[in-house]
């Protein structure tokens, strides 16, 4: 017994006798013609699937053409590997900065200074929090920090005169 008769109780219908069930006997010029009768319908077929995604792909396509000395942007995927034209904007430009790094290779973050301050309230309690601008980053990189654990680690940054961070918010 084959296994597919043995798991599905019927025997396999193979792509040459999907037309009828039950046993047949095919034998010389007969199996032959009528495989590559199948052969040939199966071909159709796919050529006809492949021939409506390419016309739905050539639709959705631009055709782009690029100059010596033009800048492209390629993106770059596992699956795929896209061109695109590059339009120049100063803004993506980036400046940077020196970093002093120890000897084996790191730097610490060091608070600058206090931008904001606010109160965060949660169910039951009420965190205070600071804006720390940080060394080596911009105004737009600042992270909200406890207050407390910044005047624990940072005591320098809160004896600025004129502002008591620990009595009240400014």
């Amino acid at each position: 017994m084959a296994p597919y008769e043995a798991l599905y109780g019927k025997r396999c219908r193979t792509p040459i006798c999907w037309d009828e069930e039950g046993e047949r006997k095919l034998v010389g010029p007969e199996l032959v013609q009528m495989t590559m009768d199948k052969v040939s319908l199966i071909k159709q077929r796919l050529k006809a699937a492949q021939d409506k995604m390419k016309s739905y792909a050539d639709a959705h396509r631009k055709e782009m053409e690029y100059a010596v000395g033009d800048k492209v942007f390629l993106k770059t995927s596992p699956w795929k590997g896209v061109m695109r034209r590059y339009r120049s904007d100063p803004s993506h430009v980036i400046q940077t900065s020196e970093v002093q790094l120890s000897d084996d290779l790191s730097y610490e973050e060091m608070p600058v200074a206090i931008l904001d301050s606010k109160e965060k309230v949660l169910r039951n309690k009420t965190i205070q929090l600071v804006k720390v601008l940080w060394r080596n980053h911009a105004a737009e990189e600042a992270t909200w920090e406890p207050l407390e654990a910044m005047k624990e680690k940072y005591p320098h940054l809160f004896n600025e005169p004129g502002k008591n961070f620990g009595d009240e918010i400014f």
